[in-house]
Parts: C-alpha cells; structure tokens; sequence
C-alpha cells in the first residue's frame, strides 16, 4: 500500500542526542555537516569530553558519582550517573518530538546512559530512535559482553533501534582508509538517516509528509533498517536503492518487513525514477506493507540520486544479511581430492563403528566417581585488547 501526504509539518522538532564518547564524536561529525532543522545535544560523564564538544547543549551527568572523570568503562556507573541527573536530561529534550540517540555500545557512559535517556525520552511521550554501534572484535570479549547486554536493554527502551557493527566496516573501506574516515562512513548511516527524516517532513519537495507519517512507521517498532544508497548514470535509481536495501553496513535486510520510509533526493528526478525506486521496495517488503515516501529536487546533487531506506515491522524475526565471505588462498592442485579421499575413508569406518555399536546390546552408562568442572572467575577474563580512552576520544 503506498501513502503519500502532500502537507507540511514544519513544527515538527528533531534533536539528536550522543551519549558517552563515541556519542558525542558521532555528533561532532555531523555539526561539521551542517545539518539543517536539527538540534545536538551531547552527554557525557567525562567533563575534558564534553569540553570537545561543538553540541549547542552540553550535559554533564552523575556530577556526585564521577565527579567529571568518567565511567571507568562500568556501564552499571554510566546507568547511576543518568539516574542522577534524570531532570536535566528532561529539560534538554523538552518540546522534542523525535530524539535520536546514538552511542557506542560497550564501554561505560554509552551503554549505561543511552538506555535511561531512552526510556526519558519515551515517558515524556517523545518519538525516540536509537542508532548505536557495536565494538569490533578486537576490542575483546569483555566489551562485547557489555555492548550485546546494553543493546538488549535499549532495545526495551526506544521505539526504533538501529545497529552497526563496527566489524562490518572492514568489509568495505580500503587498507589505508584511516579510523577517523572509517568512523566517520558509519555515522553516514545516522547523518543520512536523520537527514532523510527531517527532509521528509521540513524541506519543501515535490512529494512531503508530516510528522503523524514518520510516527506510524517508527512508533514501537523495535528492530529498524535504515540503509542509504547513491548512484548517477544510467539507471541511477535503481543502484540507488538496490544499494539502500543490502547496506554493507547493517546486519539487517527489509525482506518481509510491513512499514518502509523512502526518501528520495536528485537533481532533475522523473516521474519513471520514482517508480522504479518504489517498485524495487514494495517487491522486497512484505506484500502489504505500507510504504510512505517523499521526493524532493536538489540540483546540487548534479546529476546523483540519493536514497534513503527506514524500514520496520519485522514480524517474527530480524533477517540477518550476511557478513561478506572472507576468501582464503587456494590450496595446490590435487590437495583437495587427497583431502576429500580421506574423509571418504572417515565416513566409511565411521559406518562400519556405527553398524557394530547398534548390534551390541545397550549398555548402562558408567556414571564417574566425581564430575570435575573447569571453571573461569569472572575477574580473570580480560579483554585481549583495550583501547584507552584518550584515543577513542580523539578519532
């Protein structure tokens, strides 16, 4: 079912809101973008973070708690330090129809934080949607530990959640792209993200929507995919959102999904290209799914489509998309059928201890004398790799 809404809401007011330190360099990112018809706000337990800030609003949370000096990496101390300052976080997303919280999972502010500023934001009757990444695997099982059990509990939290992992984006940047454009490619998930939303309802374009259009997609709707794709040339709206749709960066597809926001922006858009992007959607959502879109002319573009994807309503259960194969160097002729031979050999004696063991007669088991358990403290799991703070601060 396709909707679209020729009216305008411009009263509709979005703020975006980084909590912890990659949060707030998210934020500072996308200042330096000039997005428009959008306020920042950044918070953080660490005051030298917040003094790095280019946020209009800066907060300072668990003043008492940590008194400025950060969460240590304990997500139980960023969760206490949001509790504390429960009415500040209140006022500063006051009059906010939409919050978008961004965080990363695994260290203490973020993953402690996000989740209270959330559930704020939602009691106080707020749209909230949560884009958040996850460590990458070198950063140790500890961190993952925290991240997967803090994503778990925002998830609770928002209406719409939004995850990258950070291990996808070696799938796609080149070996000397730096970690500060490598970062920087996964906030281009938010940035588009929130430009597309805010396009939709703010900028005049050939096709708007109001406010009430985003609700509906997004309003308690869990697990979200929001993919961005740009193309030029022949059959730039089609690449466009082909590659909306399988975003290298997401764990997520729209396969079967019922409500989709599409957003398309280009320089001299047809009426066929608009068509074209909004077939290639309804073919891979679920038959009925409701599909609301807007399309707007920006000449500045010259010449490229720009599209973007926000798709919710995975009924039973998120469709993962596949992490990219790693290819291995192949081994020298004639290994692979000496290999196959012998586990030819395996299966056939494999068989015959099988065929032997079914014409014995069963045999109690023998019960030992004493179970011995290998057990780990959990004190003495340590991450392989930690990356100190003043430098995941300063990408």
């Amino acid at each position: 079912m396709f909707q679209i809404d020729f009216e305008k809401d411009s009263n509709a007011k979005i703020k975006v809101v980084g909590v912890g330190g990659g949060g707030n360099n998210a934020v500072n990112r996308m200042i330096t973008k000039d997005l428009q018809g959008v306020d920042f706000v950044a918070i953080n337990t660490d005051m030298q973070a917040l003094k790095a800030s280019e946020a209009e609003f800066t907060i300072q949370i668990g003043e008492k708690l940590t008194r400025g000096l950060g969460a240590g990496a304990n997500p139980d101390i960023g969760r206490q330090a949001a509790e504390e300052s429960r009415q500040t976080i209140m006022e500063s997303i006051e009059g906010a129809d939409m919050v978008f919280i961004t965080a990363g999972m695994g260290g203490g502010t973020g993953t402690g934080a996000a989740p209270v500023v959330a559930g704020i934001a939602r009691e106080m009757g707020i749209l909230t949607v949560a884009v958040v990444t996850k460590p990458f695997t070198f950063e140790g099982s500890r961190r993952m530990r925290f991240a997967t059990s803090g994503i778990d509990t925002l998830k609770e939290a928002v209406d719409t959640l939004v995850t990258i992992p950070n291990d996808r984006l070696l799938d796609i940047v080149e070996a000397n792209t730096t970690m500060m454009e490598a970062f920087g490619i996964a906030d281009e998930v938010l940035h588009s993200g929130i430009k597309g939303i805010s396009d939709l309802i703010v900028v005049p374009g050939m096709i708007n929507l109001d406010f009430a259009d985003v609700k509906t997609i997004m309003e308690n709707q869990g697990v979200a995919h929001m993919g961005i794709g740009s193309a030029s040339g022949e059959n730039r709206a089609i690449e466009a959102v082909r590659k909306a749709i399988e975003s290298p960066l997401l764990e997520t597809t729209i396969n079967g999904v019922s409500g989709v926001l599409l957003n398309i922006t280009g320089d001299q858009l047809s009426l066929m290209e608009v068509t074209q992007a909004a077939d290639l959607v309804q073919q891979a959502a679920s038959a009925d799914a409701n599909i609301i879109f807007g399309a707007a002319e920006d000449p500045s573009l010259n010449g490229e489509i720009k599209v973007t994807i926000i798709a919710t309503g995975y009924h039973d259960k998120v469709e993962i998309a596949p992490v990219k194969t790693v290819v291995v160097e192949s081994k020298p002729e004639g290994v692979v059928e000496k290999l196959a031979s012998k586990v030819e050999a395996v299966e056939v004696v494999k068989e015959e201890v099988d065929q032997e063991i079914e014409s014995k007669p069963a045999e109690a088991p023998v019960e030992p004398e004493e179970k011995i358990e290998k057990t780990t403290e959990e004190g003495q799991e340590e991450d392989t790799l930690d990356i100190p703070t003043f430098i995941r601060q300063n990408f």
